[in-house]
C-alpha cells in the first residue's frame, strides 16, 4: 500500500491519522498514514527516508513548514505566497508542495458555515505564519478589504505591503469590521487580546484558527462582547486536509461528517 505520513515536532497529538482514514473510508480504500516525529535538526533526511521507505505523500505541521518549503522542488502559487508548505506531493520525479492551510479556512467558512466572505471587511489578528497562510486565499474572496493588525506595526506593515492590503495597530482598531479571524497564537496560550468590545461586538463572525474542546478565550471573548457567530479552526484543519487528500488520490472527501465525528469525540 502507499504510504503516507504527517510530520511534526511535537506529532504526537496530530489529529491527521484520523482524518484520513476517515477520507479513506469513504473512498473505500486501504491507506497507510503515520505520525512521524523529526528531530528539529533532521526535517530534510526524515523526508528522505520516508520517501525511500515508499512515502508518497506527506502533511508537515510546525516546526518544519518553511523547511518544507526550501524542499520542494515545485510550489504552488498559494505555497509561494505564504512561504512556507504544509502538503507534500510526487508529481512526475518531483517534490511538489503545497499550502492548504488558507483554503480549508475559505471552505470550512464559505462550505460549512455558509458564509458569503465577498465584500466583507476582514481583519487578521496576528502577522505570523499562520497569518501568512491565509492571506491569499482570503483576498481572492474579493472582500471589501483586507487589513492585518498586530502587535509589532512593523511586522504588520511588512506583511501588508507584500499583499498589497491594509494594516494597523492593535490599539487602533475600529468596530469596522464583519469578519474577526484570531491567527495569533493568544489562545494556545491563554493570552487574551486587547480589543474593544465594540469591535468584537459588530463582527459578523469572529473566527480562531485554533481548536479545543471548549471555546478559546478569544471565542469566549468575542461571545462575552456580543458577537454571536463564533467559529474555531476544526473545520479549517479537517477542510485542509482534504485539499491534501484530492492531491495524493484524485477524490474529494465530504467534509462534515469526519467534522461531526471528531466534535463529538472531543466532547465525549
Amino acid at each position: 500500500m502507499a504510504l503516507f505520513a504527517v510530520f511534526g515536532n511535537p506529532v504526537e497529538h496530530s489529529l491527521s491519522p484520523q482524518i484520513h482514514q476517515a477520507f479513506a473510508r469513504q473512498q473505500q480504500i486501504p491507506l497507510i498514514y503515520q505520525r512521524r516525529h523529526a528531530p528539529l535538526d533532521g526535517f530534510t533526511r526524515a523526508v528522505e527516508d520516508f520517501i525511500q521507505a515508499g512515502g508518497i505523500g506527506a502533511n508537515v505541521t510546525v516546526p518544519f513548514k518553511t523547511e518544507a518549503y526550501a524542499l520542494a522542488d515545485q510550489l504552488t502559487p498559494r505555497a509561494k505566497a505564504a512561504q512556507a508548505v504544509n502538503t507534500l506531493f510526487w508529481r512526475q520525479g518531483q517534490l511538489w508542495g503545497d499550502n492548504t492551510d488558507g483554503e480549508g479556512l475559505i471552505q470550512d467558512i464559505s462550505v460549512l458555515q455558509k458564509f458569503d466572505l465577498k465584500n466583507k471587511n476582514i481583519l487578521i489578528l496576528g502577522a505570523g505564519g499562520a497569518a501568512r497562510g491565509i492571506i491569499l486565499p482570503l483576498v481572492q474572496q474579493q472582500p471589501a478589504g483586507l487589513t492585518i493588525a498586530n502587535r509589532s506595526r512593523h511586522k504588520a506593515q511588512q506583511l501588508a505591503q507584500l499583499f498589497n492590503v491594509q494594516s494597523c495597530d492593535l490599539d487602533d482598531i475600529k468596530p469596522d469590521y464583519d469578519v474577526i479571524i484570531n491567527a495569533t497564537s493568544g489562545s494556545l496560550q491563554g493570552q487574551s487580546l486587547s480589543l474593544a468590545d465594540g469591535v468584537l461586538a459588530h463582527a459578523q463572525m469572529a473566527y480562531d484558527l485554533m481548536y479545543a474542546r471548549e471555546p478559546t478565550i478569544f471565542l469566549q471573548q468575542a461571545q462575552e462582547a456580543g458577537c454571536h457567530n463564533v467559529i474555531d479552526g476544526l473545520g479549517m484543519l479537517v477542510a485542509q486536509a482534504a485539499i491534501s487528500y484530492q492531491w495524493w488520490h484524485g477524490f474529494k472527501p465530504d467534509i462534515l461528517p469526519v467534522v461531526t465525528q471528531l466534535r463529538h469525540e472531543m466532547q465525549s
